[in-house]
């Protein structure tokens, strides 16, 4: 890639409210260097405010998300292109599109499984013989238990067959965006239970837990099984990396302290789901959500926080481990401001196309993330 290009680092979508976040993360991550950044969005009266408002002003670029030429000239001048506009399934293809075409890598913090598959099966082939890297989900989805499990499995032996469940508690409000994409992602029929990859044929077995609601003497909880997108993720990085055994499990969960919560829990989704995808009650719901670009503010934040914790077997070994940060959106701002310094220094090299955040980073960037404050534990071994 060419290192005389204008920009090394473009954030499409820097007002919204990840995006700003993540622009104030990168100022202060490259404050003192010459690493050459710009913000990019389509109003640039609210870049320019945000641009004022940042210890050290980026440049501003003016571009839609729909304009495939003005993509193709924004991409063509930067090493790394970092977009933060959803839903992705709306806005995000002819960014890869024009990614892929330039020769510039690419990244995202979408959670949306849909786009995830689209971007593998349209753009994988060409993004490898250019050598180009598309990272989907450099946020908390799914950062945290992608580069969690690669961490649990490195104290199992790797002449087994490997299972690894995470279970997942949040104490946070979501932002205006996030609602915003999963009643979407409801409405479209496009949110579904998880499922395994298929087999590219040169990687090893794969394939989800059983998904119900369980008993977690270990933690003194249940586990109620999510919907979400890192599953895929998890089992792609176990296809392709080593070190996840002969055989590889994944099951993905909430974890809850009381039985009634946790059917109470799936009932109320089951029910929001339900309204969500008609018409007239899902304008009800998108009047009670938080408006896009609004999310809770610096004060509540601090009080937020999430922990993964990951109890892997095998091989006759058990070890629990654990990943644990601060509030969601914070945290995501930071894994994802770091997922395109860990790109600009050509962290695995070997490696191009539609990745996963531990195939296409590696271990670079879970250190990276580690010096930034992201807690990596080993809580037990047996």
């Amino acid at each position: 890639m060419s290192q005389r290009r204008a920009f090394d680092i473009v954030l499409l979508g820097a007002t919204g409210f990840t995006g700003r976040l993540t622009a104030e993360q990168l100022a202060h991550d490259l404050a003192g260097t010459s690493t050459r950044w710009a913000i990019a969005g389509r109003d640039r009266g609210k870049l320019d405010a945000l641009a004022d408002q940042l210890p050290t002003r980026p440049a501003v670029e003016v571009v839609d998300t729909h304009d495939l030429v003005g993509l193709l000239d924004l991409a063509a001048r930067t090493r790394v292109l970092a977009t933060s506009v959803g839903p992705y399934l709306r806005h995000g293809e002819l960014v890869a599109q024009a990614c892929v075409r330039t020769g510039t890598h690419y990244l995202d913090v979408t959670g949306e499984a849909r786009f995830v598959e689209l971007i593998r099966s349209r753009y994988h082939l060409d993004a490898q013989q250019r050598g180009v890297k598309l990272i989907s989900c450099c946020g908390f989805d799914s950062v945290p238990h992608d580069l969690g499990t690669r961490a649990t499995v490195a104290h199992l032996p790797d002449d087994a067959a490997l299972t690894v469940r995470a279970y997942v508690r949040i104490h946070a409000r979501v932002s205006g965006g996030t609602a915003t994409t999963a009643l979407e992602a409801i409405a479209s029929g496009s949110s579904r239970p998880p499922r395994a990859p298929t087999d590219d044929g040169d990687g090893r077995p794969v394939s989800m837990c059983a998904w119900r609601i369980h008993r977690v003497a270990e933690l003194d909880g249940w586990g109620v099984p999510l919907p979400t997108v890192d599953p895929e993720i998890v089992l792609r990085s176990a296809q392709a990396l080593d070190g996840y055994g002969t055989r590889f499990r994944y099951g993905h969960n909430a974890l809850v302290g009381r039985l009634p919560v946790a059917f109470a829990g799936v009932a109320g989704v089951g029910v929001g789901a339900g309204l969500a995808r008609f018409g007239p009650t899902r304008s009800v719901l998108a009047r009670l959500l938080p408006a896009p670009g609004d999310g809770p503010d610096r004060e509540r934040r601090a009080r937020h926080g999430f922990d993964v914790t990951f109890i892997g077997t095998g091989g006759g070994s058990q070890v629990v481990t654990r990943v644990s940060g601060g509030d969601l959106y914070t945290e995501t701002a930071r894994m994802f401001a770091a997922a395109a310094l860990t790109l600009l220094d050509e962290a695995a090299p070997d490696v191009a196309g539609a990745l996963t955040p531990a195939v296409g980073l590696g271990t670079a960037y879970h250190d990276r993330l580690v010096a930034g404050g992201l807690r990596f534990e080993v809580l037990d071994r047996s």
